[in-house]
């Protein structure tokens, strides 16, 4: 698909991690003294040297973009799958 190279974080598939939005992270104050479940995630989705994050769920894009933003904004693009399809079919 429009020549992009799939590297899956080290914790995915059956071992995957939540970005924090379906515990309702996204909607309270963080923790004092804990980093912010969706930083963990986009820190992890960043050690794999990715410049694109993909994700199906819009609370995940919603995190990660988040993450991003506070850790590497400009250098990497959070999209949903279905704006890569579009993207690949030039729609």
């Amino acid at each position: 698909m429009i020549g992009l190279k799939l590297i899956e974080m080290p914790r995915s598939k059956k071992t995957s991690f939540c970005c924090g939005a379906g515990g309702a992270q996204m909607f309270k104050e963080p923790e004092k003294g804990a980093e912010d479940i969706n930083i963990n995630r986009t820190r992890e989705a960043l050690s794999t040297q990715a410049s694109l994050i993909a994700t199906a769920c819009p609370f995940c894009n919603t995190m990660m973009g988040d993450g991003v933003k506070n850790l590497a904004e400009g250098k990497v693009e959070v999209l949903d799958i279905a704006e890569l399809i579009v993207q690949s079919e030039k729609l």
